[in-house]
């Protein structure tokens, strides 16, 4: 579910879309042994897209790519499923912020983009909390929350620790994001935090 967002000049929105997406990043269908129908479903990736007055920004999680001499917006980076392995760039991911950026996958969403919000505070609160996301291990529980931290745990804690009603935020039809529940935990955790219980299907 890269969020994107889709507003006039004058106006701000934090909206988004869902694209189907290996748990490596790259926007495709996951390959699965074969289930009863019932058992198949579809795994998708999230990010979000900010629009403001003055710019329209990507907030992604993504691995680290060889250099590019690209500005991207960086404001955090982290492991990749060992805290040791993130000493080397391909064991690393890196969560952007980036002004006029892209979402590479946007173009296999499925269901959006989904509006989250057109309130201008609401928005800016969630690119003031971006250099503030957990450098968690990718891949690993390591809130004990029975769910693994990815870019899916990456939108659900922005949104919820800008006190943006999640409740609301379901997956498409026959997909989920596993990560989603991570990213809900940890922002449970924070001192002073409104959320007290898990916020959605995902």
């Amino acid at each position: 579910m890269p969020v994107t967002g889709v507003a006039g000049a004058k106006s701000s929105a934090l909206s988004g879309v869902s694209c189907p997406s290996a748990l490596s990043g790259s926007t495709s269908r996951v390959e699965r042994p074969k289930l009863p129908t019932a058992m198949h479903s579809l795994i998708y990736h999230t990010a979000l897209e900010v629009t403001t007055p003055d710019c329209r920004y990507v907030i992604e999680m993504t691995p680290i790519p060889r250099s590019s001499g690209v500005d991207r917006g960086v404001v955090v980076e982290g492991p990749v499923g060992a805290r040791r392995a993130g000493r080397m760039r391909i064991f690393r991911y890196e969560i952007r912020r980036w002004g006029n950026g892209a979402i590479p996958d946007v173009t296999y969403a499925i269901a959006s983009p989904v509006r989250v919000s057109s309130d201008a505070r609401e928005a800016q609160r969630v690119l003031d909390l971006v250099p503030q996301v957990p450098a968690l291990i990718w891949g690993r529980d390591a809130l004990h929350a029975g769910d693994m931290w990815n870019s899916n745990s990456v939108v659900s804690w922005l949104l919820a620790s800008a006190n943006i009603n999640v409740a609301r935020i379901q997956p498409p039809p026959g997909g989920r994001a596993p990560g989603w529940e991570a990213g809900l935990a940890a922002a449970r955790r924070a001192p002073g935090s409104r959320l007290a219980q898990p916020g959605s299907a995902w």
